[in-house]
């Protein structure tokens, strides 16, 4: 530890964070972009459906919206361990995709693999995946909504017939 000490330096933590900056707000607006461009979709084909009375197509636009937005999360991942390979942080892309999953999520289950240095990246990484899966939440209980309203419809209207 005293020898990480003495390799500790105010520019490297400078260069750290900007690099940490520059990687979360890149992320966010990708994730903003993504994720509303995918609920502006499913809010016009699901009032499409629900006023047409075709509520399997409300459930078909909720799943795939689903996938879509997992995807969104994983490539956000492999952005993070892209990054850390093109700054020659890590030793190689899975160690990276590890590495960065294990940050995104804050699950942790991977070591620390980040040079002296570079150790704060690790939270910015985090920050990220904590921002964007609380955005994903909020734009989830939104879609879960007309989901429901849709799967209400559909049982009310087949107890009628």
């Amino acid at each position: 530890m005293t020898a990480e000490l003495h390799t500790f330096s105010f520019f490297g933590l400078f260069l750290d964070v900007v690099v940490g900056l520059i990687g979360l707000t890149t992320i966010l607006i990708f994730h903003g972009l993504s994720i509303n461009l995918i609920l502006v979709r499913f809010d016009l084909y699901a009032d499409k459906a629900l006023l047409l009375k075709r509520y399997s197509n409300v459930f078909f636009w909720f799943y795939f919206s689903l996938i879509l937005i997992a995807l969104i999360h994983v490539a956000e991942i492999f952005f993070w361990a892209v990054g850390l390979l093109a700054l020659d942080l890590v030793p190689n892309l899975m160690a990276s995709l590890l590495f960065s999953g294990s940050c995104y999520t804050t699950v942790g289950f991977v070591d620390d693999l980040l040079p002296v240095g570079w150790k704060s990246l690790a939270f910015f990484i985090s920050f990220s995946g904590v921002f964007s899966l609380a955005w994903t939440t909020s734009v989830m209980i939104h879609m879960t909504t007309l989901h429901k309203t849709a799967w209400q419809a559909k049982h009310r209207h087949t107890k009628h017939e």
